[in-house]
């Protein structure tokens, strides 16, 4: 009776101890209907049973580890149960009411009655799930960082390193037997140690370094730009315990953010070029500044412009500035020699470059490409380009070298083809700023010899006209002497003109400066017209006070008698020209007003030009000199001189000059 007790009481606990296990434990009759199950089991199906009317199997749907559908015959239960023996560790995946999976490892073991009759199976389920997805998820992140071109590497907080995958060896060179154990500081460069120190504070902190630009070292020495992510790794509890980085090779965005900012600095230095250059008219400051230039920008240890030209007999002649070398390093050369040597460029509108002059059987023998490469130049590496003309023809060539090998690249032969082809234009405003210069010179010098050899013959004939005035003559006789004295006048004032512009031309016009009142200058130049010009009255607005200047007396009278004789002459259907003077606190201004043909709109920025005569003006003698002449008279008092005018109705020149103050 009391073995009855005991068994029965440790059945009991038995069955206790199965109901409170967390394993998932269900026992089924030899047909399979449930006899037990505890609520392990039930969180597993995802359902509640009920003892001997459900099946072991319940609606479940069961597939291998591999995703296929599994019978329910092939399950590990149910073979338990057909074939009356163990099926353990077989891995299942089931299907629950829920449509959730759970991954399992199955036990089933047959159970036997005392007289070993066949009465069921003990079943186990292990859950997997948790544990296949984190292995899962482990080996896709392992394959993920595998295969990153990233260098994907950890530490701990001493910086010591534990990890390393295959972009981590293409991009620093060590495998990962060479760093395993060894302290991160290795792809470090000295000058940049605390860095890593900043690093490790952060990760200490549970920051996260995000995006971090900077210099790392290959095994081999190459510094290389990389941008940093790094991360906290963290224990089961929460514990920082080390870091993970991820390290980006920036090489080529350094390199193309490097091109675009050199490329956009090079489209500023072209477009500044091109100014300075097209606004030099001396072709010797052209050749210079091309040269100085392009030295510079192709980072050449010298650069030569060679220039073909004419002198002033229109002889052939070879013009050349240096830029880094001193000029007797090339003039102890044969020039021509060495143009003959890059003739290709020179003569055939062919770019060379020679990456080491030394190596080259084409060049290396070559007298003076030998001696700029051993001697005092001291140049292995060589560009030529041609300088070419609009019309295609080369002017000229720029040779630049240096003692480094495989020093010019294709960059380089697109800025200096750039400039040259400025360069190209401004030579040839050059030249014909020269050649207009020159003839311009021969004209000045020409007015001015012109003038003073028609001024002797004009001061003698002069001379003999009023001999013969004040000797009695009959009527017809004195009014041609007169008529011929009159015109001599006239060519004495062209003539005095034309000297007083030459001398102008040549910085060579004298002013004799005094203190005057122009109110009386302006009277005493008036008086005399009225003998002159008796066609026309003069009125005079005139001030109460006097208006000193500091000027020229002598000029300022030329002037005066220049506006005034203008507006005589352009106004020949009027009869009256008025004169005004004024002041106030800094000028003193004078207008001369006419009523006659006025100016076009077209005509007046050009009417203080140089023999410059506006179109339409017909039986109105001049040279186009006069107006030229006042302006230049007033300019250089530091004065102001300007034309209001209306066609058809008249003009009003004014000057203004500063007035003196005592």
């Amino acid at each position: 009776m009391q073995d009855s007790i005991d068994i029965e009481h440790k059945d009991n606990q038995f069955q206790s101890l199965l109901e409170a296990s967390p394993l998932a434990v269900y026992t089924s009759d030899m047909h399979g209907y449930l006899t037990f199950f505890n609520q392990a089991a039930v969180e597993i199906w995802g359902i509640t049973p009920v003892l001997g009317e459900d099946l072991w199997a319940g609606n479940w749907k069961m597939y291998y580890p591999d995703g296929r559908p599994m019978e329910l015959r092939d399950s590990p239960m149910a073979k338990a149960l057909q074939h009356m023996a163990r099926f353990e560790n077989e891995e299942i995946v089931i299907q629950r009411p829920d449509n959730t999976f759970k991954r399992l490892l199955a036990y089933s073991i047959p159970v036997y009655t005392a007289a070993k009759a066949f009465s069921g199976t003990y079943n186990t389920f292990v859950d997997i799930t948790a544990k296949t997805s984190y292995e899962t998820k482990q080996s896709v992140l392992s394959a993920i960082v595998e295969s990153s071109d990233d260098a994907i590497i950890s530490k701990d907080l001493n910086g010591i390193i534990s990890s390393w995958n295959q972009g981590a060896e293409r991009i620093f060179g060590y495998t990962e037997k060479e760093v395993i154990g060894r302290p991160v500081s290795i792809l470090i460069p000295k000058p940049r140690l605390q860095e890593e120190d900043n690093i490790l504070g952060q990760i200490r902190q549970g920051n996260k370094v995000k995006h971090f630009e900077t210099i790392r070292v290959s095994k081999t020495g190459r510094l290389i730009p990389i941008s940093l992510t790094v991360s906290p790794v963290k224990d089961m509890s929460g514990k920082i315990i080390g870091a993970s980085k991820i390290a980006r090779d920036i090489t080529e965005q350094v390199e193309a953010q490097a091109a675009i900012k050199r490329n956009a600095q090079n489209l500023e230095l072209l477009n500044s070029i091109g100014k300075a250059i097209l606004e030099k008219l001396s072709v010797n400051e052209v050749l210079q500044q091309v040269t100085d230039v392009t030295t510079r920008i192709t980072g050449a240890a010298f650069g030569a412009f060679f220039y073909n030209t004419l002198d002033e007999e229109g002889e052939a002649v070879m013009l050349f500035t240096l830029s880094g070398a001193p000029r007797d390093a090339f003039e102890s050369l044969e020039i021509q020699q060495l143009t003959d040597v890059f003739n290709p460029s020179f003569g055939g509108n062919k770019v060379i470059i020679i990456d080491d002059v030394t190596k080259e059987s084409r060049y290396g023998k070559n007298l003076p490409l030998l001696e700029m490469s051993v001697g005092h130049l001291n140049a292995r590496s060589y560009l030529a380009v041609p300088v070419v003309a609009a019309n295609g023809e080369i002017i000229g060539g720029l040779i630049f070298g240096h003692p480094q090998a495989e020093r010019f690249k294709a960059e380089h032969v697109d800025l200096v083809e750039s400039i040259a082809s400025q360069a190209a234009v401004a030579l040839d405003n050059s030249r014909l700023f020269e050649e207009l210069k020159t003839m311009s010179d021969k004209k000045d010098e020409f007015i001015a010899l012109a003038s003073h050899e028609l001024k002797t013959p004009l001061t003698t004939i002069k001379g003999y006209l009023q001999l013969l005035a004040r000797k009695e003559q009959d009527r017809v006789n004195a009014l041609f002497i007169d008529k011929t004295l009159d015109q001599v006048g006239k060519l004495n004032a062209l003539v005095a003109d034309l000297l007083d512009v030459s001398k102008i031309e040549a910085g060579k016009l004298q002013f004799n400066l005094e203190v005057f009142d122009l109110r009386l200058v302006l009277k005493d130049v008036m008086e005399t017209f009225p003998y002159t010009y008796k066609t026309h009255k003069i009125i005079f607005h005139d001030m109460p006070e006097p208006v000193f200047v500091h000027a020229d007396k002598q000029r300022i009278e030329q002037v005066i008698n220049n506006l005034l004789t203008n507006a005589i002459k352009y106004s020949p259907g009027a009869d009256l020209v008025e004169v005004s003077v004024s002041k106030d606190a800094d000028l003193v201004t004078v207008k001369v007003k006419d009523f006659g043909i006025g100016l076009k709109e077209e005509h007046k920025h050009k009417i203080f030009t140089r023999f410059y005569r506006a179109d339409g003006v017909v039986n109105v003698s001049g040279l186009g000199i006069g107006l030229h002449l006042t302006k230049e008279i007033i300019d250089r008092h530091n004065g102001q001189i300007g034309v209001e005018s209306e066609f058809g109705v008249g003009s009003e020149f004014y000057f203004s000059l500063p007035a003196y103050k005592k």
